[in-house]
């Protein structure tokens, strides 16, 4: 048995086990999967290790996973509460330089009390190449609109990475679909080789979207990150929307900014809501 420090954050519903896995030496992967166990575990939809920066210019690295193990790229929340973590234990109030398997990310500490803060994350240039996605359907670039076959029909989608690969769908009303069955199939299509988030997306304005997530190697959750991200670069490139919109999610509100040619930016909380010691048995 190994005993495991954690603290347990969530950013709008969307919660996250962060550790310090600089003396972690089991499998991190098998670690995720057991700590993030709603039943045996602890529960989150994942787990964020925190390690050493592979350049002394950088502030930390962070690896993500989801609850069955699997690595992702990305995660916009869970940055922001790994974040929320690592300020806590350093006391800066300083932009972050963190390395992630999808680039270096710059997070703007806006706000901070009481276990409770605002960050702003420059999320880099959404991906619209196909062979970069990954996504193996034929389309034009970028992939708006692709006729996507289902068990219940073709959906009109928008394909694209935030680091991480995510399909778009747009819908009039989110009670008149099954659409986390729809999501469940569509992560595990043979057009992603690295399996897809997807994000249902219902336009109220010009700048406001309400949108619900189907995450890869998780399930439905309350929010997304980089699946609100993807949810405005959809929005964006399809003219329904400004370049800066209000994404309301079950778990509440993100604001996610695409400026012509410039990276994305999302900014949303984060809250520490729980610390203590795992015990891991392997």
């Amino acid at each position: 048995m190994t005993e495991i420090p954690f603290s347990k954050l969530h950013g709008l519903a969307n919660d996250f086990i962060v550790i310090d896995a600089r003396e972690v030496t089991e499998s991190l992967p098998q670690l995720a999967g057991a700590i993030c166990a709603r039943s045996t575990g602890v529960g989150a939809d994942g787990l964020v290790a925190v390690l050493p920066p592979k350049s002394k210019r950088h502030d930390a690295r962070f690896r993500f996973f989801n609850a069955d193990g699997s690595e992702a790229e990305m995660s916009g929340n869970g940055i922001r509460c790994a974040a929320a973590f690592l300020a806590a234990r350093t006391g800066t109030r300083k932009p972050l330089q963190i390395e992630t398997a999808a680039g270096l990310k710059t997070i703007h500490i806006l706000k901070s009390a009481a276990a409770k803060w605002l960050f702003r994350v420059s999320m880099g240039k959404p991906i619209l190449a196909t062979k970069k996605i990954p996504f193996k359907g034929e389309a034009l670039q970028p992939v708006v609109g692709f006729p996507l076959r289902t068990q219940r029909g073709v959906l009109l989608a928008t394909v694209t990475s935030m680091g991480n690969p995510h399909c778009t769908i747009m819908v009039g009303d989110h009670t008149a679909i099954d659409w986390a069955r729809l999501g469940q199939e569509i992560e595990n299509s043979e057009l992603f080789p690295n399996r897809t988030n997807v994000e249902f997306v219902k336009v109220i304005s010009r700048d406001e979207i309400v949108v619900r997530f189907w995450e890869r190697g998780v399930g439905e959750t309350m929010s997304s990150g980089t699946g609100s991200c993807a949810a405005v670069v959809a929005c964006i490139l399809n003219r329904l929307t400004v370049r800066k919109v209000r994404v309301q999610t079950p778990g509440g509100q993100l604001e996610v900014s695409w400026p012509a040619g410039k990276e994305v930016t999302l900014t949303g909380p984060a809250e520490d809501i729980m610390q203590g010691t795992y015990y891991y048995r392997g």
